[in-house]
């Protein structure tokens, strides 16, 4: 028996794209670990994609920006798979029309889609699939290593994500009246990810982590994924309303002697 204990466990994963995401390492390690997985994805065009990465699985689409759109995935879920042994939550969007702004020039529309799809969207999945999770289930979202780190490029998802780090804790106080579902999240540095292709500015920031972190190489989607699947085990049964922070020690080496050697004599590219 494995260590996680996933025998005989079926996990719901939203975000599944292509093997560059962190949902598909971590549905790829469960299966691996003898679990079953079951996927929901935003559109057919995902469906499809996911029905070829995972012959046989459960694909379902949902739009998770609507509650009607949930509470069906639930009934649908739920009619083939009585408990969920736990949820992972690897949901983003954001978008980006006419380039980045300054913060303080945001758009209202554009900032509230993307809290609806990337934070408010975790309440809303929790909420449907209560009766459907074991009382010892984990539900894991996908967070980011830093919040307070103002990057100008990720345009207004700093502080999305900041409300979803936050969300964490009062679904695990809420929950607690009545299971031990446990709520956490995982915060991987930069990542090479599909999604993140999409942020303007984004190949810079991912060369300039792997100068800052320690090992001088980037994260990999592998190492985000498998400190996920620790928090979806039983063997992280103390760990709850937490966010792990996984960034191959780049918080704690901004001042490495090369960074700042390039950086004063102006040659850091």
């Amino acid at each position: 028996m494995s260590f996680l204990g996933f025998e005989g466990k079926t996990f719901l994963i939203f975000g599944v794209a292509n093997k560059k995401s962190v949902a598909w390492s971590i549905a790829d390690i469960i299966r691996k670990e003898g679990g079953e997985t079951v996927f929901s994805v935003q559109d057919v065009e995902k469906k499809t994609a996911v029905e070829k990465l995972f012959p046989g699985a459960q694909v379902h689409v949902c739009d998770v920006s609507s509650e009607e759109s949930v509470k069906a995935l639930a009934v649908a879920v739920g009619g083939r798979s009585k408990v969920l042994g736990g949820i992972v939550h690897s949901v983003a969007f954001a978008s980006y029309p006419d380039g980045v702004k300054p913060f303080h020039e945001v758009n209202k529309e554009d900032f509230m889609k993307a809290m609806d799809v990337s934070c408010f969207s975790l309440v809303a999945i929790s909420n449907a699939f209560k009766e459907i999770l074991d009382k010892k289930a984990s539900v894991v979202t996908i967070s980011i290593s830093t919040t307070r780190m103002a990057a100008e490029n990720y345009g207004y998802m700093a502080p999305i994500k900041a409300a979803l780090d936050s969300t964490l804790c009062f679904l695990a106080k809420s929950f607690s009246s009545f299971s031990e579902v446990r709520f956490n999240a995982v915060g991987p540095s930069l990542l090479k990810t599909s999604a993140s292709a999409g942020i303007p500015g984004y190949v810079d920031s991912y060369l300039f982590a792997e100068k800052a972190i320690p090992r001088k190489r980037a994260l990999d989607t592998s190492e985000a994924a498998r400190v996920a699947v620790f928090l979806l085990s039983h063997a992280s049964s103390g760990v709850n309303a937490q966010k792990i922070v996984v960034d191959a020690g780049m918080e704690t080496n901004f001042f490495d002697n090369e960074i700042i050697k390039k950086t004063t004599r102006g040659d850091i590219g």
